[in-house]
């Protein structure tokens, strides 16, 4: 069967040129239709998790009670891309207020280790799993921070979907069976991985019960202990334990001192609409910058698909990645000039650098005036009119490794994100966040919600957010067809990690583009491939405020479900 596969994948590229020019155009992208709804809207990567924020919202819980709640599903049926071990970031649209919040609830290094541990062991990367990547888990204290300021509902009642199949059990779906089997294999060596995820000797099947009755029993102390039984009681001594165990550095101190951040969201306008982003130590500012250069080109003019639209895609991402790799970083260690790097004139400034004729092979990060001073996504909507957008991660597949004794859940690899280079914005330091690859998006157009999204995927992220918004506002694709046109990927510019970028990289191109495209912008230098994966996973509600109708769209490479009433 996977022989089968892998040949579709590699003929479907062959076959694709033959269809009509219309379909490149964007005007029958849509696997499935807009999901239409006027009381509430749930659209995240997992049926039972869109189900349970449904439930909440029948109820009478808000878009917020319901976001927690599909949240914790999802940490339990999507535990190889996220969980109570990993970090979340928010923006909320407050109906009362007619105002988004962004929310950071992003955590920090351990307050013991520092730069020169990692240099004493002649590291010039922190490794991906094991004791020294892990950070503080910000998840758990982001859901009560929003359920604090705008939550309805009791906390027991809201997690209570995910306690309940976490010990009754559910049926593993498509995509967690095809990872579960390479986590099983990578991680086995470290203590509690078998016994929490392969209970029965083996990573379970497509289809097959699993039960993470650990993982319940937490959640239950949660529920009933509130954010202090996580950072404060025995969950915390658990992980501090179980970290000097493994020879780890996170502490129960790290944990009790840890706290999310408000922020102000910061947007750009692109051709009318404003687009909004949270602030660095997350990567959401790149997508901003990317639609300004990108709004200096008519592409009414530039067809969906072309070697033209693609060039300039890629050729803007080259420039805004270079800042990424230089600037963004946790703003409380660093002087990041967010204004400058977003403003139309910076823009306008950076996109002379763009050759319409050929790949840049080398670009370099800007100089804006400094003034003093794999992850899921999901979206939940009311029918207050209140509105969420909500990222959270474990960053690289299921995480570090680290399953503390008898809590059912795996801490992050977030801290594998820092720089061991001394002297650049994001060097590792004690206490300090990391740079952030998860980001949720917001649109609002005359001052009113317009679209909640996000397009979850390490760093192909910004890159995700900009096809999203130049799908619908450039091409006039609605929600479900710009997620599901075919998307464009890119690798090789440099990383707030400290790799820097050596020649044009490669563009990747999902099925749906024709040769003749991949032909010309060969001819303008550029590497091109296909690749089988790594394009993200996307959901997003629009709001008619016309009819004052909901229209759902979610991700049709992944097993979501996007779900009304």
């Amino acid at each position: 069967m996977k022989k089968i596969f892998l040949l579709t994948c590699f003929l479907i590229p062959v076959l694709l040129p033959a269809l009509s020019q219309d379909r490149l155009m964007g005007k029958t992208f849509a696997t499935r239709a807009v999901v239409m709804a006027r009381h509430g809207m749930a659209c995240t990567s997992h049926p039972l998790s869109t189900q349970a924020a449904i439930d909440v919202l029948r109820s009478g819980g808000n878009a917020i009670d319901a976001a927690i709640a599909a949240n914790a599903m999802e940490g339990l049926v999507e535990p190889h891309v996220n969980g109570i071990g990993g970090d979340l970031f928010a923006i909320v649209w407050d109906a009362k207020t007619k105002k988004l919040y962004g929310l950071n609830a992003s955590g920090r290094s351990p307050y013991s280790l520092t730069l020169a541990e990692f240099q004493k062991r002649g590291l010039t990367h922190i490794p991906s799993d094991g004791p020294l990547p892990v950070s503080v888990p910000g998840c758990v204290d982001g859901w009560f921070t929003l359920h604090k300021r705008f939550g309805k509902k009791p906390m027991p009642e809201i997690l209570s979907h995910a306690i309940r199949y976490a010990r009754e059990g559910y049926p593993v779906h498509d995509e967690a069976a095809f990872y579960w089997p390479s986590m099983i294999a990578r991680f086995s060596k470290y203590p509690n991985v078998k016994e929490t995820y392969a209970p029965n000797g083996a990573a379970p099947k497509r289809g097959e019960l699993f039960r993470n009755p650990a993982l319940a029993n937490t959640l239950e102390k949660i529920a009933k202990g509130g954010r202090d039984a996580f950072y404060k009681g025995d969950i915390a001594q658990t992980i501090d334990a179980f970290m000097k165990k493994m020879g780890g550095y996170l502490s129960a101190k790290d944990l009790a001192d840890h706290t999310s951040d408000w922020v102000e969201p910061v947007s750009t306008n692109y051709r009318g609409y404003d687009v909004w982003e949270l602030p660095p130590n997350s990567q959401g500012i790149a997508a901003l910058q990317m639609l300004n250069l990108l709004e200096g080109y008519d592409f009414s003019k530039i067809p969906w698909g072309s070697p033209e639209h693609i060039h300039r895609f890629v050729e803007a991402k080259k420039l805004a990645f270079e800042d990424r790799a230089k600037y963004y970083a946790d703003p409380a260690f660093a002087k990041i000039p967010v204004n400058e790097l977003i403003s139309k004139s910076y823009a306008d400034e950076r996109r002379k650098l763009i050759d319409l004729n050929r790949a840049a092979s080398r670009v370099d990060a800007g100089n804006p005036a400094l003034k003093q001073g794999d992850t899921i996504y999901l979206t939940v909507a009311d029918e207050e009119g209140n509105m969420v957008s909500l990222i959270q991660s474990n960053y690289r597949g299921f995480g570090s490794g680290m399953v503390p004794d008898g809590l059912g859940f795996m801490l992050q690899d977030r801290g594998e994100l820092y720089s061991l280079t001394d002297g650049q914005n994001n060097t590792f330091a004690p206490h300090k966040r990391p740079f952030q690859t998860i980001i949720p998006a917001f649109v609002t157009k005359d001052g009113q919600p317009f679209m909640s999204f996000g397009v979850m995927g390490g760093g192909f992220q910004p890159m995700g957010h900009v096809q999203i918004i130049m799908n619908m506002i450039d091409y006039g694709m609605n929600p479900q067809e710009a997620g599901d046109a075919p998307r464009i990927d890119h690798d090789g510019s440099s990383e707030p990690t400290g790799e820097r970028m050596t020649d044009s990289g490669e563009i990747k191109l999902e099925s749906g583009y024709p040769y003749e495209t991949i032909r010309d912008l060969m001819r303008k230098g550029h590497k091109v491939g296909y690749g089988l994966g790594g394009y993200g996973g996307y959901q997003a509600i629009m709001y008619d405020a016309v009819n004052k109708v909901y229209h759902g769209a979610t991700e049709s490479r992944k097993d979501g479900q996007a779900a009304g009433f």
